[in-house]
């Protein structure tokens, strides 16, 4: 799994380079978990209507630190600690999201999303169709989800594919410092209900992150290292481990092309077919069980719109079809390895 103290400044060559995403030339080395502070507080000086509830946001700055300061220069009015009720105060967003105001509520882990799932799935998703696009609800439901380091069975889900069915959300997993801030910023301006699933494993890592304002639209993928040989299709913390592939694959000559999709619904398709049709191969990764998981999804899409490129099966690399065990050995052994990773890679390229 990834270290936390990762930097990501030179495995993302078109990242510094895209500033149509905005913000000037001028980077600063953050870790992903600044990167989402800022973007929070940037949001919420810029609009008033935003504020921030959930379990210890407010007092204790979030479990994981992520809303540090806030309460200080936003008060208790906009910075809400919430008690232990993740139905009941996700409800009073999906109200406050109708009635104009634009509610961030923080999972203390995205697994406790399952016990607002009702919330979430039958009022949040809907509302906008059935009252007959007479109610927005433009709510940003984030916190950390996916394995991390012995969180066990009930702490390790990778929950962006329980999600992933339900018309009406959009599903963001940001895998770099840059891409976590300019992605939540865009979730909170959008007007429909965004499921933003941010990483323990990522809090640490660090990133070049423009000085200035900027957002990073949701539905654009990128591609993060370039390649001719095999495209490796990979997000959040699979996205890290699909470029120390690459970069350990180069040195046997085989150029590996990393895409991210950054949001999975909507999907950059468009990107990951183009990248397809250039390697005619294709990997895709995903930490989760992979039955009827999001690397599913995209195999399917990639063999339905690019059949006629590819020179091998698609390929899926995906966390075992199992509960997440405790013990360090086998928590290894069920997620993703790099070996497991070059043997997709060589398995496409027959070699």
């Amino acid at each position: 799994m990834p270290p936390q103290s990762h930097q990501w400044s030179g495995c993302t060559p078109t990242s510094t380079s895209q500033s149509a995403e905005g913000g000037n030339e001028s980077m600063a080395i953050i870790t992903y978990r600044e990167a989402l502070n800022q973007a929070l507080r940037e949001e919420m000086r810029r609009d008033p209507r935003v504020f921030l509830m959930g379990e210890e946001v407010a007092l204790y700055q979030g479990a994981y630190k992520v809303s540090q300061g806030l309460l200080e220069e936003f008060g208790p009015k906009r910075v809400i600690d919430t008690p232990i009720s993740e139905a009941g105060f996700t409800g009073v967003g999906i109200g406050s999201a109708m009635v104009g105001l634009r509610p961030i509520v923080e999972m203390m882990t995205f697994n406790f999303a399952l016990v607002a799932i009702d919330q979430i799935v039958n009022q949040a998703a809907k509302i906008l169709y059935m009252s007959g696009g007479q109610y927005n609800v433009p709510l940003v439901i984030r916190g950390p989800g996916g394995p991390a380091h012995q969180l066990a069975a009930q702490h390790s889900q990778s929950m962006e594919s329980y999600f992933y069915h339900v018309p009406g959300l959009k599903i963001v997993r940001p895998g770099t410092p840059k891409d976590a801030k300019g992605l939540l910023k865009s979730a909170i301006r959008d007007d429909d209900p965004v499921i933003f699933i941010e990483s323990e494993l990522l809090y640490g890592t660090k990133g070049e992150v423009p000085d200035g304002e900027y957002t990073i639209p949701l539905g654009v993928g990128e591609i993060k290292r370039e390649g001719r040989d095999v495209t490796i299709v990979a997000y959040s913390t699979m996205l890290l481990l699909a470029l120390q592939v690459a970069e350990d694959l180069e040195k046997e000559g085989i150029s590996v092309e990393v895409v991210d999709p950054r949001t999975l619904r909507p999907l950059d398709a468009d990107m990951i077919i183009e990248s397809v049709k250039k390697t005619n191969r294709a990997v895709v990764m995903e930490s989760g069980a992979g039955f009827a998981g999001i690397a599913t999804v995209i195999a399917a899409i990639i063999s339905e719109q690019a059949f006629d490129y590819l020179d091998a099966p698609v390929e899926r690399v995906t966390g075992a079809n199992a509960p997440t065990p405790y013990a360090k050995n086998l928590e290894r052994a069920k997620a993703p390895s790099k070996e497991r990773v070059i043997a997709a890679v060589k398995k496409v390229m027959a070699i």
